[in-house]
């Protein structure tokens, strides 16, 4: 989840050569007991991502800006844009808000969600503070009939329900569903969610304690990830998204779902290191007949290299932003923020962005796999590999061998994606390093957008958050 009570942030706009031009944009800047929302732009042209020497940096307290204060108002948590109405909804401690985006100093709403006395009372007995202990609005979709799905933590009792938008006005139903296994029960701890269509996808902890993690999928085709540190150990979910892979497939190959994560070494478990991954599971996997029920049969995961700073500093994953390309989701692009983590002898803070394509991360994924030996520890797995090539999404040529679904598998392809769920290689970035090295910075979240120019030209904007 955002968290926005850090008492400052910034918003570093980092110009590489070539700018050409400013444009309007959106992002949220955080303060306790205050929002701030910028409109400001960036162009990067296309041919500038080789240089890692930045031209300019622009930052939000020297821009003219277009400021929503509200006294009593933190622990923003959550954004929704709706272009469809011109409303931004954000959701807060016991409340959700709509600014008009033609305006965003104008309030147009607000519906209050708050915990009663007994429900914090009985919050605190539980050994929550009074603050841990509030509603906290974590997560807002839209769904296909226009609705808002909206959770919360609500004292510890995760809870859900919709929003509507009607003549003009946002009500909230009446009707309540537990919001276990959607959002986590600690407003603290970290999580990502994704809708699409109707279908949610979520992960993070799922139980009081937060200790148990999960990436599912909620609904009729209920889905979840064995439950074992081989597939999710420590994990701090990062993000989900989307990529419609059978739309421009030879062999109409099913749709893909990436999760970025950063989770414990598995292949060190002496190390305690912290590692950035992304893993990929397909929309039709719906488990295996007798083994894995209801679990993933396609979950395989890789490390995710941005190389920058000292030799055996590791470099973590903060934002991932997804820019499709209309003409092949393949070419399309994931931009990620980084983080160094420095070895104790070193002082350096740093910061990275890099960038990955869809084609490259999928070769990895039909790579070879790591096998865990007796002796603890990973290695290359030189044994034989079962067909369907285990974790595989669904396509023509399996189809044709009868695999129509996951649960046509053969259960010996199960038992070894169960087994075997890292691969050998890291996804490395299309430059081959970080677009953009920055020192003395700590980037957080991340938007890209690509633009013609007046000049025929397209550009690539970069808008990066900076707590520092």
């Amino acid at each position: 989840m955002f968290n926005y009570e850090t008492g400052h942030a910034a918003v570093s706009i980092t110009v590489l050569e070539n700018i050409s031009v400013f444009l309007s944009f959106l992002s949220e800047v955080m303060m306790k007991s205050q929002v701030a929302l910028l409109y400001v732009l960036i162009i990067m042209s296309e041919g500038s991502a080789q240089s890692l020497k930045p031209r300019q940096s622009v930052f939000f307290s020297d821009v003219n800006l277009k400021l929503f204060k509200e006294p009593d108002f933190d622990g923003l948590s959550s954004m929704l844009v709706r272009e469809d109405i011109g409303l931004l909804f954000i959701g807060a401690r016991g409340k959700v808000i709509t600014l008009s985006l033609d305006n965003i100093t104008e309030k147009t709403g607000e519906i209050n969600w708050t915990v009663t006395s007994k429900e914090k009372a009985q919050c605190k007995v539980k050994g929550k503070s009074i603050e841990e202990c509030d509603n906290y609005i974590i997560m807002m979709h839209t769904l296909n009939d226009g609705r808002i799905l909206v959770c919360g933590t609500k004292a510890f009792e995760p809870t859900c329900t919709h929003l509507m938008f009607e003549e003009g006005n946002v009500t909230m139903e009446d009707s309540f569903q537990s919001g276990r296994g959607k959002v986590p029960f600690d407003p603290n701890q970290n999580f990502a969610s994704m809708m699409n269509g109707d279908t949610l996808y979520t992960a993070g902890s799922i139980n009081f304690r937060g200790t148990v993690m999960s990436f599912q999928r909620h609904g009729k085709n209920y889905m979840r990830t064995e439950p074992t540190w081989s597939w999710l150990n420590g994990p701090n979910m990062i993000s989900i998204n989307f990529a419609e892979i059978s739309k421009h497939s030879n062999n109409n190959e099913d749709d893909n779902v990436f999760l970025f994560l950063t989770e414990l070494d598995t292949e060190d478990q002496r190390s305690h290191l912290r590692l950035s991954r992304v893993a990929r599971v397909c929309k039709s996997d719906v488990g295996g007949l007798r083994t894995l029920q209801r679990k993933w049969t396609s979950f395989l995961k890789a490390r995710l290299d941005c190389p920058f700073g000292d030799e055996g500093s590791e470099s973590l994953v903060q934002d991932v932003f997804f820019l499709r390309d209309e003409n092949n989701v393949t070419d399309s692009i994931f931009y990620a923020t980084f983080t160094l983590i420095p070895k104790p002898s070193s002082s350096c803070s740093q910061s990275a962005v890099c960038a990955y394509k869809v084609s490259d991360i999928q070769q990895v994924f039909r790579g070879n796999f790591m096998t865990f030996t007796d002796s603890g520890s990973w290695t290359r797995y030189t044994g034989t590999v079962f067909s369907p090539y285990p974790g595989s999404c669904i396509n023509d040529e399996m189809r044709a061998k009868g695999v129509r679904t996951s649960k046509d598998l053969p259960d010996a392809t199960l038992l070894f994606v169960r087994k075997h769920p890292l691969m050998e290689k890291a996804v490395t970035p299309i430059t081959g390093r970080p677009l953009l090295v920055r020192s003395t910075a700590q980037f957080s979240r991340i938007v890209v957008d690509k633009v013609t120019s007046l000049d025929g030209q397209q550009h690539i904007i970069m808008l990066i958050g900076n707590s520092k």
